[in-house]
Parts: structure tokens; C-alpha cells; sequence
């Protein structure tokens, strides 16, 4: 980062920005642990001395306890694309409005994670619903093994309510699907023929101004030979969302990979492949009373609106839990069980 001209690619500087800040966030719990071993006679010693100590110190102990799950659960982030950032595409699937209300939730809650992560979170694309919420929206996140954590999520997310929509006070039960695709930055990681996709441009639908409105600055990518499907009409210029879908149909691509790499590990070992887009993964509850429950690791929570501000990082760390169970890495389970 030192060195003259660092910042002359500004795109590889976050790059290399991004691999720092992973790295610092292991190093720094590993650092902590190492320290806090070489103290633990020290302390112990202290709480035979000083029995008032004691409940200080188990305080402490249970703090090492939870930074040394933490690093276990990182050790489970080995994938290829593990420490990339994440661009997750946030859809509306059956039950009408209340759906379109419940994927717009679904993309606050994971911009309230990423906030509270201190990570970095942008808006690519975005198509409102003409009553309320979201017909679909695709969003960015990016900070250490952003991908890692939030691959889980891909699959079908279940919302039970009395609808909001409903004059007659009924319970309705909705659906949004959430992709999660990892962000690749290198080219050359994934290798596209231009040749192979289909460019189409058109008006941004979203906010974005006049200027927005009277160009077809929006970009429409297609992967002909897989039929991926990409767009992005965030940016005001067309330039910039065809570059932006560029990147999100590598990181489509890259995901697709790394699922049929998952298929082939699970065949050779006779396991159970990871939940994948169509499945349901996790039931949302505030009717008759609250509560979220992943239909995998079977982890739950009570507090609906705690999850809804961006409290889910409960759920992500059940879910690498249990996936290193299914693989029979064994070890490593509280958290899920």
C-alpha cells in the first residue's frame, strides 16, 4: 500500500483494501487468544487470592470462549470465493403485495447486518412495486468473508402476519427468494466470451432523476449459454451499469461453479448437497406470536424485529455449523445445535 502508484487503480486498491481488513480480522481475535492463554495463570492465581475477582474473570473467560468460537466458525470460510464480497438479489414469490412488502423488508434487514458489521453496502438494482414494497432488488455487501456468511441465505424466506393489506384483519403467508452470488473482482478468475452474452439496454424504472428517466442507461445481461440473467440500473450513466453488470454476472457465474463443485464433493462422499435457491430455509413468524426458525439448523429466535434491524448473525453462524455437521468435519456445533 506503501508503494508509489497504489492508488492509481482504484478498484485493485479496495481490492486489496478488502483482503487487509479480512486478514486484520483474524489476525486481531487470534493475537487476543494468544495473549489471553499466556494471562490465564495469572488470573487464576488472582480469583484464589481475591474470591470478589471471580466473577470478573468469568466474565472474561466466557469473552476468550465466544472470540475462539468466532475463529473456529471463520476456519469453516474455506471456500474458493469465501472471502469475496456478497451481491445478493432479493426477489418477490407468491403472496401478492404482502410478498412485495416482505422482499423490501428482507433487503433493510440485510443493509441493517451489513451497517452493524461496519461493512459496505450499495443499492444496484432496485424495482418498486406500484402499491408497496419491491418487485425485486439486488444489492452489494462488502467486508471480511462477506460471502462466507451470507451464502446460507440463498433459498426461500416464509413470512406468516395479519396482512397489512388485508381490510378484513386476514393471515397471510408470503415468500421472497434471496441469491447469494460471490463478488469477483478478477476478470480473469471468470472467463467470459463476449460472444456468449446478449446486451440490452432500457429506462431505469428506479429513483435516479430526469436524466435517468429519458435514456435507456439501464443494462440487461444475458449468459446465453446458462440463461443467467443479470441487470443494473443504479448508476446515471449507461457506461457505469454495464460495467456493475458485468461484475454482477461474474459473480452469477462464479456462484453456479462453486454449486456444481459442492454437487460433486457431496456425490464423491455419498453427502447431502447444500439447500439451494428454490428451497425454503427459514420461517418468519408474527402470527399468533413471534418467533424465526431456520428450517436447516433448526436455530431460532423470539424477537421478530430484532432480526427484521439486522440481528441475524445468530442464524449465519448455525448455518456454517451445521454445514461443516453435514460434511462430517464434526468439532464445531454449538452454535447449530
Amino acid at each position: 500500500m506503501s508503494q508509489s502508484g497504489f492508488w492509481d487503480d482504484s478498484a485493485r486498491a479496495q481490492t486489496t483494501m478488502q483482503q487487509l481488513k479480512a486478514l486484520k480480522s483474524s489476525t486481531a481475535k487470534l493475537t487476543e487468544l494468544v495473549k489471553a492463554q499466556a494471562d490465564l495463570p495469572d488470573l487464576m492465581a488472582m480469583a484464589e487470592e481475591d474470591s470478589s475477582l471471580v466473577a470478573e474473570i468469568t466474565a472474561e473467560l466466557d469473552r476468550w470462549e465466544k472470540l475462539l468460537d468466532d475463529l473456529e466458525l471463520q476456519a469453516l470460510l474455506n471456500g474458493p470465493h469465501d472471502q469475496a464480497g456478497a451481491i445478493i438479489s432479493i426477489n418477490a414469490r407468491d403472496g401478492g403485495t404482502d410478498a412485495n412488502d416482505w422482499a423490501e423488508m428482507l433487503m433493510k434487514m440485510y443493509l441493517s447486518w451489513a451497517k452493524d458489521q461496519g461493512f459496505e453496502a450499495a443499492l444496484l438494482d432496485r424495482s418498486d412495486n406500484d402499491e408497496a414494497g419491491i418487485n425485486q432488488a439486488t444489492i452489494s455487501i462488502r467486508g471480511p468473508m462477506a460471502y462466507g456468511y451470507l451464502k446460507g441465505e440463498t433459498g426461500m424466506h416464509r413470512l406468516v402476519r395479519i396482512s397489512p393489506f388485508n381490510s378484513e384483519g386476514k393471515r397471510q403467508t408470503s415468500f421472497a427468494a434471496v441469491d447469494v452470488s460471490p463478488e469477483v473482482e478478477d476478470e480473469a478468475e471468470i472467463e467470459i466470451d463476449p460472444e456468449d452474452v446478449r446486451t440490452d439496454t432500457f429506462r431505469a424504472s428506479g429513483a435516479g432523476g430526469q436524466h435517468v428517466n429519458k435514456t435507456d442507461s439501464a443494462v440487461r445481461l444475458t449468459h446465453l449459454p446458462t440463461n443467467t440473467v443479470v441487470q443494473c440500473q443504479s448508476e446515471r450513466s449507461q457506461h457505469q451499469n454495464r460495467d456493475q453488470a458485468w461484475k454482477m454476472l461474474r459473480a452469477k457465474l462464479a456462484q453456479l461453479a462453486e454449486m456444481r463443485r459442492e454437487e460433486e464433493e457431496a456425490a464423491k462422499y455419498q453427502t447431502k448437497a447444500r439447500v439451494g435457491f428454490g428451497s425454503q430455509i427459514r420461517n418468519y413468524f408474527l402470527h399468533p406470536d413471534q418467533r424465526i426458525k431456520d428450517v436447516r439448523t433448526g436455530h431460532a429466535m423470539g424477537s421478530f424485529h430484532a432480526v427484521m434491524n439486522g440481528d441475524i448473525q445468530g442464524f449465519l453462524d448455525a448455518y456454517l455449523a451445521w454445514r461443516a455437521k453435514e460434511e462430517g468435519l464434526g468439532g464445531i456445533g454449538k452454535q447449530g445445535d
